[in-house]
């Protein structure tokens, strides 16, 4: 892929069209700052890029000496995170694919290791915001969930096939659903009837399976419930995008990616992430791979949450690869 770097004419015009200040800023953005540490002349690595809410940010501070090298499986996000990044005006790639893919992407651009790298995981507003991505539980769409809808199985065609036994079981796992079992029955039982096919008929499935078709968010001033459905739409998302295998392999090979003394930031969304990255971090300090981490995860404070109800379950840590490790 040849490497981007846009003509001065070319960066001004993209600066005056460049996303307002404070727009698609990513989540926990002082910290993941504040962690990685960015500098001039850095290679940073941005797994999941979106809209360069975080990317843009880290291309700033690594200026023209430096490179970012970023990743979404999302096509449509590519777009916008160009003109974002064009904006800049500093050197960067994009990659339409999976971060799983980070090292032999790296080696396409003669990049050996890095400086840095951040993976803010799960979905972005943007998706959840696009009815027709069928990420969204109130909004009514086609029940699709795929990040990269030129591959694989949609959520619908997964619940055409899943067993009782076994959505029942990814529901608990992978979102602690404590209603799985009859949530899962009832799915089944429904789709006997008609095929589920888009995301309002699903939650009403759920809602009518857990006794909550009256569910609101605010029921009294101050208290917040999470709706039915929120935990299913999780685990079908993870499932559909095979989120946690890409996962644990950027795990396995980040030591190798990072260069001796690069850190690592990624942020989770769900229990089941976190304690793959909380495993993964402890057990390479245990053996010499990393030297400094997190032992507890780094939280928004409640402006962030306030302004942005997505960071209110972020988690992020943070590990520096060991300088002698080889």
């Amino acid at each position: 892929m040849k490497r981007y770097r846009p003509r001065p004419e070319e960066r001004q015009r993209q600066r005056l069209r460049s996303t307002p200040a404070g727009e698609h800023r990513g989540v926990l953005m002082d910290a993941v700052l504040r962690v990685l540490d960015p500098k001039p002349g850095m290679t940073v690595v941005d797994c999941t890029v979106g809209w360069a809410g975080h990317s843009a940010e880290l291309l700033a501070r690594v200026g023209p000496t430096g490179c970012l090298v970023g990743f979404d499986m999302d096509a449509d996000n590519i777009p916008k995170a160009r003109e974002r990044l064009t904006a800049v005006g500093h050197p960067f790639y994009l990659h339409h694919g999976n971060f799983a893919g980070v090292q032999q992407a790296l080696a396409e651009h003669g990049i050996e290791s890095v400086d840095a790298l951040i993976a803010d995981l799960g979905m972005s507003s943007m998706q959840v915001d696009n009815p027709q991505r069928g990420f969204s539980y109130s909004r009514d769409g086609t029940l699709d969930m795929r990040m990269d809808r030129t591959r694989g199985r949609t959520a619908a065609q997964l619940l055409a096939m899943i067993s009782a036994k076994e959505l029942a079981e990814q529901l608990s796992t992978l979102a602690d659903e404590p209603n799985a079992d009859v949530i899962a029955r009832s799915i089944v039982q429904a789709r006997e009837q008609n095929p589920i096919t888009t995301t309002s008929e699903l939650a009403k499935i759920i809602q009518a399976a857990t006794n909550q078709r009256d569910w609101h968010l605010h029921p009294t001033p101050g208290k917040w419930i999470l709706h039915p459905a929120a935990r299913t739409f999780q685990a079908l998302r993870i499932l559909v995008n095979r989120e946690l295998a890409n996962l644990e392999h950027l795990l396995r090979v980040l030591p190798a990616v990072l260069k001796p003394g690069g850190r690592a930031a990624i942020i989770s969304f769900h229990s089941g992430e976190d304690r793959l990255v909380k495993s993964a971090f402890r057990t390479g300090r245990e053996t010499g791979i990393y030297g400094e981490l997190s032992d507890d995860p780094v939280r928004a404070q409640f402006r962030e949450q306030a302004s942005n109800p997505r960071s209110r379950s972020a988690k992020l840590r943070w590990a520096t690869r060991a300088s002698e490790f080889k």
